[in-house]
This record gives C-alpha cells, structure tokens and sequence, in this order.
C-alpha cells in the first residue's frame, strides 16, 4: 500500500466518522489515528523516539 492509498482511506474513515458521529466522532478518530501512526512508525523504526535527548 502506498502513501495516497493510505491517506484516501484515512480521509475517508475520518469522513465517515465526522458525518455519522458528529465533530467529537472526528476528534476521536483524528487522534487515536495520531496514536496508531505513532506507534506503527515506532515499531517499524522509521521514528526514534530517544534520539535526541538534551543533557
């Protein structure tokens, strides 16, 4: 799956999720997709959360 892919479906779930349940609906599924995006990029290794630590 490539980067358009991806993103046509996550616009369409937030779609989805802001025509049937409202704004809070949206929020929801905006953040907690933050959260999964997060968590896939740290597993995968693409995002080094420790890399830059000040001293």
């Amino acid at each position: 799956m490539n980067a358009a892919t991806a993103g046509l479906g996550a616009g369409m779930a937030l779609g989805f999720a802001a025509y049937f349940g409202g704004f809070w609906a949206f929020l929801l599924v905006l953040v907690l997709g933050a959260v999964g995006l997060t968590v896939g990029l740290v597993v995968q290794g693409d995002l080094d959360l420790h890399s830059r630590r000040r001293q």
